[in-house]
């Protein structure tokens, strides 16, 4: 392992032309350079690539959650040559884990474990009042999961897994806290985490182990294009526009955006298609 150089994808977000109706059409947008990546201070992240079941077992869960039939596709189609070349160059590969638990079984997890130590409190929170109450049940019923899929969803989460790609092998280390993969990173002297898996707009991002916890701690945190989907809306699932929205705020605000194709030929060493 070493330095290699990758083709890499970032967003130039100036100079807004104040000439123009809409000034910020004048930025510079998308824009690629070939830049470095020091493999062994870099890990690849797979978050909560989830194995729920198919439409007949858990019909809730994929009438609330419409990215499900990508991420298994995603799963099935990328992750095998992904993190093969991954483990091939000898790169540190990390499991953030999420709800319930699937995972603690897992050899991987015990070192993380045992390195984050006790967890701190759980922040404190303001009561719920009446109406509080019952502004959360409004949102519980017509906003997210809906009253119909609730019962079914808290029915079928014990039943969670890894999808079938995406377990890990040996003694892959395993984390279910921003402690415990903060924990990993200064153990292995991992400064860059790239993030795979869902949803790049949601979990990536917010849940504990996701890229706002972990830039917290100077972690640079980054993502690739093809190993990622979205949660999208009625107004954006055709054509995925959230997915655009978070590999720009991704780029924005944590990293960079890889493409798959360069990524893998860049740590492996290969002649690699061009995906532009």
């Amino acid at each position: 392992m070493g330095i290699v150089q990758v083709e890499t994808n970032y967003y130039q977000q100036f100079d807004a032309d104040l000439s123009r109706d809409v000034p910020g059409e004048g930025y510079g947008g998308w824009q690629r350079a070939e830049l470095p990546l020091d493999l062994e201070r870099t890990a690849v992240v797979v978050m909560h690539a989830w194995n729920i079941g198919s439409p007949e077992q858990n019909p809730g869960e994929f009438r609330a959650v419409e990215y499900v039939p990508r991420s298994y596709t995603i799963s099935r189609e990328l992750f095998p040559n992904l993190l093969d070349s991954v483990r091939r160059a000898g790169m540190k590969l990390f499991h953030v884990v999420g709800g319930p638990d699937y995972y603690t079984h897992y050899p991987g997890y015990r070192l993380a474990a045992d390195l984050a130590g006790t967890e701190p409190e759980a922040p404190e929170r303001i009561a719920d009042d009446e109406v509080q109450a019952a502004l959360r049940t409004f949102r519980s019923d017509r906003v997210y999961p809906g009253s119909n899929n609730r019962e079914d969803m808290e029915r079928c989460a014990p039943y969670v897994d890894f999808l079938p790609e995406a377990k890990p092998q040996g003694d892959e280390d395993v984390a279910a806290t921003s402690r415990q993969l903060f924990a990993l990173c200064k153990h292995y002297g991992i400064s860059h985490l790239i993030y795979t898996g869902f949803a790049i707009n949601g979990c990536l991002l917010f849940s504990p182990g996701g890229m706002a916890d972990m830039t917290k701690h100077g972690i640079l945190c980054s993502t690739i294009r093809q190993a990622v989907t979205a949660v999208e809306n009625k107004e954006t699932a055709r054509l995925q526009l959230n997915k655009e929205e978070g590999l720009w705020r991704v780029a924005l605000l944590f990293g960079f955006v890889y493409d798959v194709n360069d990524l893998t030929a860049a740590i492996n060493g290969e002649e690699h298609e061009d995906l532009s």
